[in-house]
């Protein structure tokens, strides 16, 4: 996956990604919620193009963030799940070849392009920044999930914490709702002031870099916001906020078991996410925290797209939100991802140019688009040369509003651990199915139009034969037969 680049004398746009971690494309104002507060990710849906069936290349976090780095799918990269390996630097990724377009780059927050500390050896350091620096970025403030703050390792956030006397407190609280068996999903709120957020942290680390940046170089951001994965734990103020809200569950079909395979999948999600704690109450308090992350996110946006105004660079600067999957929040009576369920699989995902999509601008695109698009689009974006062999396709097109070559699927897939089935889905916007790649056996058939809680599973109903048979042909032609292996 080697590359090369073209340089351009003229003055390029500057390009900002916000990419958020868990984030389910539903919970935002202009995608129909009426609870969440939302107002700056609003404004970029009214100013830009906001793609409603986005899928992720693969519902858990670094194989999303693998596919999005080099715009293939897991099974040609090759890193199928968290325990699959590490990102390779001398891949061919879209922020490298940027760097051969004439962008300064940065990246701000989680990367997650190795697998430390999950599917690593013991007392193995973390990824330092100079390694991470080497996928295509002059600049990196590393981060990670916050159960990593727990362990004998020191990150740019926990120095910060330990300046401000905060880091003990903050320690404790993830200690006794993280990663404790019963208390996993947990719903508290932070003991520390939102300025001492994570979120928080990060936006000012953004804000400093963009600060510095001199206005005749053209600049490449990806701020990578940790939350809102989990633990549940929003801050103070946004907290507050939402301590009385009502927010409904709607999927509450729980999955069918078709297959053997498919059966012990579902039992690792359903013990992944103690499914015998999740009721409605118990439900309720981890979406209010939730949602506190997420308006967190976007207040922090908003100082962001103030700051560019105030520097007049707003109007040159192209702006991008997504997040590598969603979260099931109870739907299914399942917490997390790693499954195929649209609260798990669909992602938030707008564009806005500069100065705003003209007569596209509030448009809401219904064709089904790959989250690792995004990669395509940044280079589509910024002049710079594609991505040898990727499957990746620019969104500038749809933002344009001038054709394209729009697909007809999107497709995702994950291998949970070494040994284990690797599992495919596609869906076409309508009708959505599951198959396991190992043997070709089909678990899960929805048709989304008139199911759209995924509540009926079609997969051995004798009418389902033909649209199985068109989403198999689909979903091989595509992906082909490439096992992911090395």
């Amino acid at each position: 996956m080697g590359g090369c680049g073209r340089m351009s004398p003229e003055r390029k746009p500057n390009l900002l990604f916000l990419y958020a971690d868990q984030h389910r494309a539903d919970v935002m104002g202009c995608a129909g919620n009426d609870v969440v507060v939302t107002p700056h990710l609003d404004r970029l849906a009214v100013e830009g193009v906001r793609f409603d069936q986005a899928w992720t290349e693969s519902p858990v976090c670094q194989p999303a963030r693998a596919s999005l780095l080099t715009g293939r799918y897991p099974n040609d990269h090759g890193v199928l799940g968290n325990f699959a390996g590490n990102c390779q630097p001398e891949w061919d990724t879209f922020p490298r070849r940027l760097q051969h377009a004439g962008y300064t780059t940065a990246s701000i927050g989680k990367t997650h392009f190795d697998a430390w500390p999950m599917g690593a050896e013991p007392g193995t350091p973390p990824p330092t920044e100079e390694w991470i620096g080497s996928f295509g970025f002059d600049h990196v403030v590393e981060e990670f999930d916050k159960y990593v703050h727990l362990f004998d390792v020191d990150t740019p956030y926990m120095t910060f914490l330990r300046q401000h006397d905060a880091l003990e407190p903050y320690q404790q609280v993830i200690r006794d709702n993280f990663r404790l068996g019963d208390k996993h999903w947990n719903a508290v709120t932070s003991p520390l002031p939102q300025e001492l957020d994570l979120t928080s942290f990060l936006a000012d680390e953004a804000e400093r870099w963009l600060a510095s940046r001199p206005t005749d170089q053209p600049w490449f951001l990806q701020l990578s916001f940790v939350q809102p994965h989990v633990p549940l734990i929003g801050d103070p103020i946004w907290a507050e906020h939402y301590a009385d809200s009502v927010i409904g569950r709607t999927a509450r079909a729980e999955p069918a078991t078709t297959t053997e395979a498919w059966g012990k999948q579902l039992r690792l999600c359903r013990t992944h996410s103690h499914s015998d704690l999740l009721t409605d109450e118990f439900v309720l308090a981890g979406a209010r925290q939730y949602y506190a992350m997420v308006s967190l996110i976007d207040q922090r946006i908003g100082s962001i797209l103030a700051l560019l105004e105030a520097q007049g660079q707003l109007d040159n600067t192209w702006i991008v939100y997504s997040s590598d999957h969603g979260e099931m929040l109870g739907d299914h009576g399942l917490m997390a991802k790693m499954n195929f369920y649209r609260s798990s699989v669909r992602v938030p995902l707008i564009v806005r140019p500069p100065g705003g999509a003209a007569d596209r601008a509030g448009h809401v695109e219904p064709t089904p688009v790959q989250a690792f698009d995004v990669a395509a689009t940044l280079l589509d974006a910024g002049d710079a040369d594609p991505l040898d062999g990727a499957a990746a396709r620019s969104l500038l097109p749809f933002v344009k509003g001038d054709g394209g070559d729009p697909r007809t699927h999107a497709i995702s897939m994950i291998r949970m651990r070494p040994g284990m089935p690797t599992w495919h889905a596609i869906t076409d916007g309508r009708w959505r199915m599951t198959v396991n790649a190992d043997d070709s056996q089909p678990s899960e058939l929805f048709d989304l139009a008139s199911d759209p809680d995924e509540a009926t599973n079609l997969c051995d109903h004798p009418g389902a034969a033909e649209q199985m048979k068109a989403l198999t042909t689909a979903l091989a032609a595509t992906v082909g037969n490439h096992d992911g292996e090395g």
